[in-house]
């Protein structure tokens, strides 16, 4: 017989709210250690898999700010068969890093996308896009199961995240660097850049531009040329706080109004951020020095411990303003002798 004491109901409470967790810690922990034919690399911020740290860290978040709202009703006293979907479904993201690394998944991408014309450097990230929306559906499907559409609500920022991330690759590998949307930020970016480096006294021109795509040539040691292309300037670090903001000021409950000030600021923040990354790339290709450790992987750290740091910041000031307040409050309570 079950045992069904207050603790153990407790437990698997507890249990529950941390399966979309633990489902994909697993298949993100063998990705790490499996060899990868594609040349991927797992610590890179572009075309790697670091940002699947970021995801479960998103989780993580979503799930302590959101703890009391977090019932599994939908699976409770349900039938049999929507149990074992919904063990099925918790299986399916090991199972498809199984498959597309040991059953030739991700060699069929890659031939598909080879015969569709596609560059081989960017066919060899095919594999990779297509496993973070894979990753994506099942999230989905994971949480509409266990707590119904309205779980889609809780953990919106973590799937947001994570389609978001998977569509701007897939946007790379087909378009390249032409995807004339996302080239509004370069020009400004570029020209920011530009002046930023001129300041520090690294004499820099504009050399031009192909397909929207402009190129730099900064001089230090050496002359240093290098594009600045849609994916250098900036959308993968917006898509990153956007998410991350959008739901801590949404648990947080804070004020439309101040809510709004935040996210502006936050985010013309990150974005100067990136700019900064951009000017590290030159003054060190400049210097003779290897850009790829940087580019590659190292710089994208500027933006994400400023989103990190970011809420907490903004905890601090909502304090401050809280405490600053009382005072005036307490004041206004005291009766006229």
């Amino acid at each position: 017989m079950l045992d069904d004491s207050p603790t153990t109901r407790r437990t698997v409470e507890v249990a529950l709210k941390f399966l979309p967790l633990v489902v994909f810690v697993v298949p993100v922990v063998m990705l790490y250690f499996i060899p990868n034919p594609f040349n991927i690399v797992f610590e890179n911020t572009w075309k790697g898999r670091i940002f699947y740290v970021f995801f479960l860290w998103l989780i993580s978040l979503e799930i302590i700010l959101a703890w009391e709202g977090l019932r599994a009703e939908k699976i409770k006293n349900e039938s049999s068969a929507r149990t074992g979907t919904f063990i099925l479904a918790l299986s399916m993201p090991t199972v498809y890093v199984v498959v597309s690394n040991f059953f030739g998944l991700n060699n069929l991408i890659y031939k598909w996308a080879i015969q569709t014309g596609m560059a081989t450097v960017l066919a060899g990230t095919m594999p990779l896009s297509t496993e973070y929306l894979v990753f994506a559906l099942l999230f989905g499907l994971i949480i509409v199961l266990e707590y119904g559409f309205r779980g889609l609500k809780i953990h919106s920022a973590s799937l947001l995240f994570l389609t978001a991330i998977g569509v701007i690759y897939m946007i790379d590998n087909v378009y390249s660097q032409n995807f004339i949307p996302f080239q509004v930020l370069v020009p400004t970016t570029s020209s920011l850049a530009l002046s930023f480096l001129n300041f520090l006294g690294h004499p820099t021109v504009w050399a031009g531009a192909s397909n929207y795509v402009p190129t730099l040539t900064t001089h230090g040691q050496i002359y240093f040329s290098a594009t600045i292309a849609w994916p250098c300037s900036g959308i993968e670090s917006l898509v990153i706080y956007t998410v991350t903001i959008l739901m801590f000021l949404n648990l947080s409950a804070v004020p439309l109004k101040r809510g709004i000030v935040y996210f502006l600021f936050g985010a013309i923040f990150t974005y100067f951020i990136n700019i900064l990354r951009i000017v590290n790339i030159f003054i060190i290709g400049a210097n003779g020095g290897n850009i790829w450790p940087f580019h590659d992987s190292y710089g994208q750290l500027y933006s994400i411990s400023w989103i990190a740091f970011y809420p907490l910041l903004i905890m601090a000031s909502r304090a401050f303003l809280e405490r600053s307040a009382e005072p005036a409050i307490a004041e206004s309570s005291v009766p006229a002798s």
